[in-house]
């Protein structure tokens, strides 16, 4: 969607934050977390969560409000997403994920005291599910742990775009896996960093592969939490 005019851009906003808060309310969301300090509540840092750019829809409702802040492109759509996670509860930081845009993000994210940075590293252009770089690199500049997340749904639609946007179908099974914090070192040299792109590649596979397993069979139990428990007992 092309949108220029301030009007145009704050009204869509307002009818796209509506619209996915009413349609993504009506899934069953369950969360699976194989390291409790994955939890954003108990790693006690500044982190790096990463999910693929085709689930967007499922973070920006579930948690984007928990005092996460989403790394949002500075191309022309991207204000759009930025005035919608705003009207979420979230916060946007306009920047780029990858090398050249690292320490103005970095600068950006001291200022506002955001607490966690929520990142697509396959987006905002592709290739789908593969991870850029730039997450890397900003992961160990910034001395952020990186915690891959995994999301799937039951029963979806995908949108004719590059990364086969999921859109859930209502009633669907949500389900997330989150994986074990990932560490790079800081200044980690370019051989070491690329050793670390295809750990959280392959980490990010995993927790994926999982998700949709979850998702395709509704699982549903004890390990799984739900989304009230995974915001401390209030949605």
């Amino acid at each position: 969607m092309k949108l220029s005019h301030p009007i145009a851009i704050k009204s869509a906003a307002l009818l796209g934050a509506g619209v996915i808060s009413a349609w993504m309310r009506t899934l069953d969301y369950r969360f699976a977390v194989d390291d409790p300090a994955a939890h954003p509540d108990v790693l006690g840092e500044r982190g790096l969560y990463l999910f693929w750019h085709e689930t967007l829809l499922l973070p920006a409702y579930a948690h984007v409000r928990d005092g996460f802040a989403v790394l949002v492109s500075t191309h022309r759509d991207g204000e759009l997403i930025a005035q919608t996670v705003r009207l979420l509860g979230g916060r946007a930081i306009r920047g780029s994920s990858t090398r050249g845009g690292t320490a103005a993000v970095i600068a950006m994210l001291r200022d506002r005291r955001s607490r966690h940075l929520a990142i697509t590293p396959d987006g905002p252009r592709g290739p789908r599910r593969v991870i850029q770089d730039g997450a890397i690199y900003l992961a160990s500049r910034g001395r952020m742990p990186l915690v891959p997340v995994g999301y799937a749904v039951s029963d979806a639609w995908r949108a004719p775009s590059w990364d086969r946007m999921i859109l859930p179908k209502p009633g669907a099974a949500a389900r997330a896996v989150a994986g074990a914090p990932i560490r790079v070192p800081a200044g980690a040299a370019r051989e070491e960093l690329q050793t670390y792109r295809q750990r959280v590649q392959d980490a990010m596979d995993d927790v994926q592969a999982r998700a949709e397993d979850l998702a395709a069979r509704r699982a549903v139990g004890p390990a799984l939490l739900t989304l009230r428990q995974v915001r401390g007992g209030g949605e």
